[in-house]
């Protein structure tokens, strides 16, 4: 049997590869990482010279080199055209091209592509996180803006889809607020682990060069090094707890988003959106079709489907290096935070302009008799009955006035007397006017006001609450703005000063 090496005459790569695998990732990358390319080269020639590795002149003239590159060469008209396996490659060639082979290789001193890979998806990632944190927190405002807006403002609240009782829409929203809070807890959890250098761990153990990884993590704006080398290019759960975070937010979002959508329908109808967010039907005028939020509930859907199926990607891959996370993944998850800044800012300008219906509303009250159960807890605080026949005695009022398609307040107040009797053997104390408040939506909610209830005192303290996390939230975002900005400018100081050298 013949030698198969021996006879092999073919040349990296095979045209179907350079297509199907090396064009696109050329593509993926200038399209994504050039800025992160550069930043990463500047950071590393500066921790070269700084930690002797290489000579101040000769660090010249590849940062010189480096800003030529950046002025002659224009990425967005590039064409891959297979000469070089990858981007990296082409700013290598181009150093060469410009200083020999000798000084253009010299960049590439205690580094690899594994390092530079992670590095360069880690900046882009913290890129994203930032600007979706920061429309996350945009939404969390406005929703507490909106929750003080509407605290006093009555709403059905519905369980397993049916009307159950009054409580305010400053309430509902106070509930969606708590979990949205939690989850921009969980993407600034997310950024923290994103914000680990990995930069310096070369292909998997270090350098014998004497690197600072510190040095290189503080001038890219990371917070620090990831400490472990082999983690640095083998755990992904960078990746992963950023599209686990996302998936979880926009499941949750999901959620109040498709109330919106039963809530506006015309059969309940409490929630009114404003002209400027409804389309009309091509051919039934009476239409107002509230489209924003069918395309919130999509949208929301499509960055849910995205971030699972970043972490399905991640499923049972070898705890190494790999492709599986590398450039095609990293941009088919870009896609989410797409999608994702979409809805939030969509969801936010509904938030604002949306308005409830109060007619609508005390229809349905009316109709669903849901103050009922402040009636059988009122017999027990004023009758001196058990919850169980107050509760008995209120189910036969309700069954009565619902009957009757009647009004609770006023029409509930002789089935009441005829049931208490029926079932305690007296007339109640409570009279006709009486009667009518303690059925009233307004002492519902007055009454409740527990801990995390929806009357004013309890819903007050909790929108302060909420306040004060969102200012917090603001404040984090501000100082992360802040030590990304000032690392960017202690880069440009020295690699500045770097040119200047002979």
């Amino acid at each position: 049997m013949s030698d198969p090496h021996s006879s092999d005459s073919s040349a990296f790569p095979d045209p179907v590869y350079k297509d199907t695998v090396l064009r696109p990732l050329f593509d993926g990358a200038r399209a994504h990482h050039v800025d992160g390319f550069r930043a990463i080269d500047r950071a590393h020639l500066v921790m070269l010279v700084e930690t002797g590795i290489l000579d101040a002149a000769s660090a010249g003239k590849i940062a010189r080199a480096l800003q030529a590159i950046d002025a002659e060469v224009d990425p967005a008209k590039l064409v891959y055209t297979g000469e070089v396996e990858d981007f990296f490659f082409l700013i290598e060639k181009e150093l060469k091209a410009r200083l020999g082979p000798d000084l253009g290789g010299r960049l590439h001193t205690a580094r690899s592509r594994n390092d530079i890979d992670h590095t360069l998806f880690k900046l882009g990632l913290k890129t994203r996180l930032d600007l979706l944190l920061g429309k996350a927190i945009a939404l969390c405002d406005t929703l507490i803006a909106a929750a003080e807006r509407e605290k006093a403002t009555l709403i059905v609240a519905y369980t397993h889809g049916q009307p159950a009782q009054p409580t305010t829409f400053g309430h509902y929203l106070a509930a969606v607020i708590e979990v949205l809070g939690r989850d921009i807890e969980r993407l600034f959890e997310a950024r923290a682990i994103v914000d680990l250098s990995p930069m310096g761990a070369a292909a998997i153990t270090t350098s014998g060069f004497p690197i600072d990884r510190a040095r290189v993590a503080q001038l890219l704006g990371f917070a620090a090094p990831l400490q472990n080398s082999y983690s640095c290019i083998a755990a992904v759960d960078y990746v992963t707890s950023t599209y686990g975070a996302i998936e979880l937010l926009f499941l949750h979002l999901g959620r109040p988003i498709q109330d919106l959508q039963f809530w506006t329908s015309f059969e309940v109808g409490q929630v009114y959106v404003p002209n400027a967010l409804v389309q009309i039907s091509s051919i039934m005028p009476q239409k107002r079709n509230p489209v924003p939020i069918e395309h919130l509930r999509l949208l929301a859907s499509q960055t849910f489907g995205r971030a699972r199926a970043m972490l399905d990607v991640m499923h049972n891959t070898p705890f190494t290096d790999m492709n599986d996370s590398e450039g095609e993944t990293q941009a088919m998850g870009y896609e989410a935070f797409d999608s994702a800044g979409r809805v939030l800012d969509l969801l936010a300008a509904v938030m604002a302009q949306i308005r409830i219906d109060p007619a609508r509303v005390a229809n349905n009250i009316r109709r669903s008799c849901i103050t009922i159960t402040e009636l059988a807890d009122s017999l027990v605080r004023r009758e001196g009955l058990s919850f169980r026949e107050g509760h008995e005695i209120a189910a036969a009022v309700a069954r009565a006035v619902v009957a009757m398609d009647g009004d609770l307040p006023v029409d509930g107040f002789a089935p009441f007397v005829a049931a208490f009797a029926a079932a305690t053997g007296r007339r109640p104390a409570i009279d006709a006017a009486l009667f009518a408040e303690l059925v009233s939506p307004e002492h519902f909610v007055a009454v409740r006001d527990r801990l995390g209830g929806p009357a004013p005192a309890p819903l007050g303290a909790a929108i302060a609450g909420y306040r004060d996390k969102a200012a917090a939230f603001a404040a984090r975002m501000r100082q992360h703005a802040d030590g990304q900005a000032a690392a960017a400018d202690e880069l440009e100081r020295k690699f500045s000063a770097l040119m200047g050298a002979a």
